[in-house]
């Protein structure tokens, strides 16, 4: 099994019970050979039949569904081989870069091709073609029973609309209540199948489900504009583009709450997002959504500081987990090194599904709480996570063995007492390495 950039786990209780993942992203290759084992399979529907076994309305969903395209087909297998050895070459000298290493060839490299037209739609294909399997490869890695139901949402190439399309359908009138009142439906409806792939999910009992996706403000701010352009003919002012993108991410956070209510009994782990901003002040979906089932990650360089592309947020992001330089399975049995919030979450998500292994009994609030409770406390967090720190999995987990026989609270003292904070690997990352070209998590909406 290939192994992580700082990551140790160890399981010392036997007869653990399986925890079921959802990954909720751009699909999994479930043939890869370091997944296979841990791809979940459907006990009840048989493949191929026609028939809905399970009469969930999901015919021949064996491994998860594909709610993109509206089959059982969890990723497209067509894509395999036809991306330039530049893509590639882009993701090793972006981590050279964050840390300091990279040549100035190699930077003036990087530089030239993000200015590339065509380079940058191929980067978004292959990072939407790998990233679900990317994740779902972090997710497991380490565990021993857990299985993955792989739920492809974001769709592996969207084209955005051309600035004419966007005001093909000129409302007159009303003005920025028009505005608002469509955005508020837009919300609605992309909120609404979120509730479905929830529901999706606790239909098959997923105890943990990973979110590394989002749609963030600036991304918010790009659909408000082009729904503002359709009602007034002109580009919003700065002022009116805030006040609707605002709106925006407001309906979706509300409309989101549906979300989490339909799988009380799961927990939902958040990617924070890329965009180096504070979360408290510049929301993002689902990221942002309240409630005990929930909980947000921001992204870390190792043990030893905040990357800078993570969001952070003292009140909505709640933990910490290495994002920076992360090696994982990509589709072709093949693996890479990416970064981002979408590789800090499944960290925490596979620290949970191992929590959930140890003690089933545990319900999602009380697992976010030993998740929250065990942290190693970081002077470079204080202010930006609400536990003030990242994530000790080895705590954590001895946490869970403890709640087998003392209440959370219990548990979660015994463990401070029993382990230490994990080790800093030596030589301090630089403070400040910021990329312009990092990657946003990938957006639900669909152009």
């Amino acid at each position: 099994m290939f192994r992580l950039v700082a990551f140790c786990i160890c399981f010392m209780t036997q007869n653990l019970l399986a925890a079921t993942i959802g990954v909720i992203d751009s699909g999994t290759d479930i043939k890869h050979k370091d997944l296979s084992e841990f791809i979940w399979v459907n006990p009840v529907e048989i493949d191929n039949n026609n028939r809905d076994e399970d009469r969930n309305g999901y015919q021949d969903d064996i491994n998860g569904w594909n709610f993109a395209e509206n089959n059982k087909n969890l990723i497209d297998y067509k894509y395999l081989g036809t991306f330039s050895a530049d893509v590639y070459k882009f993701f090793e000298l972006q981590f050279l870069a964050m840390l300091g290493t990279a040549t100035p060839e190699q930077m003036d490299w990087l530089r030239s091709k993000v200015q590339e037209e065509a380079f940058i739609k191929e980067v978004s294909v292959f990072g939407n073609f790998v990233h679900g399997t990317h994740v779902a490869g972090i997710s497991v890695n380490g565990l021993t029973q857990s299985k993955v139901i792989s739920v492809k949402l974001i769709p592996t190439e969207v084209n955005l609309p051309k600035s004419e399309e966007a005001s093909a359908n000129k409302i007159l009138g009303f003005g920025m209540t028009v505005v608002k009142k469509a955005l508020s439906e837009l919300a609605k409806t992309q909120m609404t199948t979120m509730v479905v792939i929830s529901s999706y999910l606790k239909g098959h009992k997923a105890d943990v489900v990973n979110g590394s996706f989002g749609t963030g403000y600036s991304q918010a701010a790009m659909i408000a504009g082009y729904v503002f352009k359709g009602v007034f003919w002109r580009e919003a002012k700065q002022e009116e583009l805030h006040e609707a993108t605002m709106h925006f991410m407001g309906a979706l956070l509300e409309e989101g709450k549906r979300m989490l209510q339909e799988a009380p009994d799961t927990l939902f782990v958040f990617a924070a997002g890329n965009d180096g901003s504070d979360n408290d002040d510049f929301p993002i979906s689902p990221a942002n959504i309240v409630g005990e089932n929930r909980i947000s990650v921001a992204a870390t360089y190792q043990r030893q500081v905040l990357a800078s592309f993570s969001n952070y947020g003292v009140e909505m992001v709640d933990v910490a987990a290495p994002g920076m330089g992360i090696n994982s399975t990509i589709p072709g049995d093949e693996y890479i090194v990416i970064s981002g919030t979408s590789q800090a979450a499944p960290y925490v998500t596979r620290v949970a599904a191992g929590i959930k292994e140890i003690n089933p009994a545990l319900k999602p609030a009380e697992i976010r709480k030993i998740l929250m409770g065990t942290v190693d406390k970081k002077t470079f967090l204080a202010g930006k996570v609400k536990s003030g720190g990242m994530i000790n999995d080895v705590r954590a987990l001895e946490a869970a063995k403890f709640s087998l026989s003392n209440s959370v609270e219990e548990a979660i003292r015994l463990s401070l007492v029993s382990v230490l904070d994990l080790p800093v690997d030596k030589g301090l990352a630089k403070e400040n390495l910021f990329l312009d070209f990092v990657l946003p998590l990938p957006s639900v909406f669909k152009f």
